[in-house]
């Protein structure tokens, strides 16, 4: 078979990539270890698809990403799920207010639409809210939500109407290379030649790497997650609350409703959960269920449908590596997104597909270099992660 591209991995990230490479002109094959698209941690992803973070390279990915999800109906005619509404960060606490109102000035600068709603305002927007220690809060009014099944079954139809081959149940066990010029993979059933080879191989992406002796600092986390059965619409941001949980157990909570009115919920727990292990615990329904009822009260009476478990693929800095691996000619890493694949998935695709076809980035270079791989993972923290 004759290839340009090979994307290992057919998730949040991988897909679109492959997509996008398709409709650039190139001949793309996507090896994925799994039987189907978006079986790993895309399945577990809650949808929230936002360009409020701190870090202006994300912003740009996460504003790329909103116009690629708000449209695809338009451009593709497939319904994701798109929901509208915004993202919106709430405050109780007064540090809380500091750090959200500090990060206004560089959100705004690179492009988001963001502002700081004082309590009124905020719960005219979001009635719902406990008043009781409001503060206010930001909204992020073009953020939204995406069902994560629908866009990606959405992604694969529409790499394969132009023309990309997937290959499923195979996993790769070999970057093939002569010297440090890449010629292809090697998977247990076989080995496929090309010129370029992304890897968007979620958390298992450092393992595929060891092959050529590249180590990148990619380590996964487990986080859970959970959905109500479907309620009547009356919440139109996804809310983030920073504060850590009053049980010790967690740090920042998040939750929002879909197209189809379900309450989708998740919270990062404290201290980290680094590892694989995908099994539901015991705690986290009724640590989630005070944390949301403290929020919007109403929602001590939701009935809860399914809760699951995920992985994040985290990186030192809380941002992605994207880009090419410099030592590795044809070697592209679209790995580490911190559990934020499915929001920066598509954006990347196409900051990676400019950067194959024209060797230059859609962002601004001093803008893109931090997704370098070669970056001092010490010296910036996404705040937003």
């Amino acid at each position: 078979m004759n290839l340009d591209v090979i994307v290992i991995g057919a998730g949040s990230v991988g897909t679109p990539t492959a997509l996008f490479l398709s409709e650039a002109g190139l001949k793309v094959a996507v090896i994925e270890k799994n039987p189907s698209t978006g079986q790993g941690q895309n399945k577990a992803a809650i949808g929230g698809v936002r360009a409020t973070h701190s870090d202006p390279a994300k912003i740009g990915i996460g504003l790329k990403s909103l116009e690629i999800f708000s449209t695809w109906k338009e451009v593709y005619g497939d319904d994701i799920g798109w929901k509208a509404g915004g993202y919106s960060y709430i405050a109780y606490r007064e540090q809380e207010v500091s750090l959200l109102k500090k990060l206004l000035k560089i959100q705004k600068e690179f492009g988001l639409e963001i502002e700081w709603l004082d309590k009124k305002d905020l719960l005219s927007y979001i009635p719902y809210l406990n008043p009781v220690n409001l503060l206010g809060g930001t909204l992020s009014i073009k953020d939204g939500q995406v069902s994560p099944l629908k866009a990606s079954s959405s992604f694969a139809r529409q790499a394969i109407r132009k023309g990309v081959k997937f290959f499923y149940n195979e996993e790769v066990v070999e970057i093939l290379h002569n010297e440090h010029k890449i010629n292809g993979v090697r998977t247990n059933k076989g080995d496929y030649f090309c010129e370029t080879v992304v890897n968007a191989a979620g958390a298992d992406a450092s393992i595929v790497m060891k092959s050529i002796g590249l180590e990148i600092p990619i380590f996964p986390e487990s986080h859970e997650a959970g959905i109500s059965c479907p309620l009547a619409h009356f919440l139109k941001p996804l809310i983030v609350d920073l504060r850590e949980g009053p049980e010790g157990k967690t740090s920042n909570f998040y939750f929002g409703q879909n197209d189809e009115g379900a309450i989708i919920f998740c919270y990062t727990p404290e201290p980290s959960i680094q590892g694989i292990d995908r099994d539901c615990t015991s705690e986290f329904l009724p640590v989630i269920a005070r944390r949301l009822i403290d929020v919007i009260p109403s929602l001590a009476y939701m009935p809860v449908r399914r809760v699951w478990r995920g992985l994040y693929p985290m990186t030192p800095d809380g941002i992605p590596i994207a880009g090419r691996e410099g030592n590795w000619e044809g070697l592209y890493i679209l790995a580490g997104m911190c559990g934020q694949g499915f929001m920066l998935g598509p954006g990347f695709g196409k900051e990676i597909t400019a950067q194959i076809t024209n060797g230059k980035p859609v962002l601004e270079p001093e803008i893109s270099k931090a997704f370098s791989i070669n970056r001092d993972f010490s010296s910036q923290v996404e705040a937003l992660k």
